[in-house]
């Protein structure tokens, strides 16, 4: 347990900070996930609506630290790799 009044304000800061970073990680996650699920079932309209949702979600989480900006830039090509697949 922190004793020091610094040690307690960066446990509080520590803290809501995860918190934060583990409500927009999961943000993120869903906004794949649901890519992914449109992508599956063959609308191209709805995958690429869900992929225009996903694309600022990856990249506030490259700008907050969250991932590094190679993953957001491996998620993105790989989204868009099979919404491409799906118009052809």
């Amino acid at each position: 347990m922190a004793n020091s009044v610094q040690a307690r304000k960066r446990a509080r800061q520590n803290e809501s900070r995860r918190r934060q970073n583990a409500s927009q990680r999961s943000a993120m996650r869903t906004a794949i996930k649901k890519t992914i699920a449109a992508i599956e079932t063959g609308e191209y309209d709805s995958a690429s609506s869900a992929y225009l949702v996903a694309v600022p979600l990856l990249d506030r989480a490259v700008t907050h630290g969250i991932i590094q900006k190679n993953k957001a830039a491996r998620h993105k090509s790989r989204l868009n790799v099979r919404i491409r697949m799906l118009k052809a």
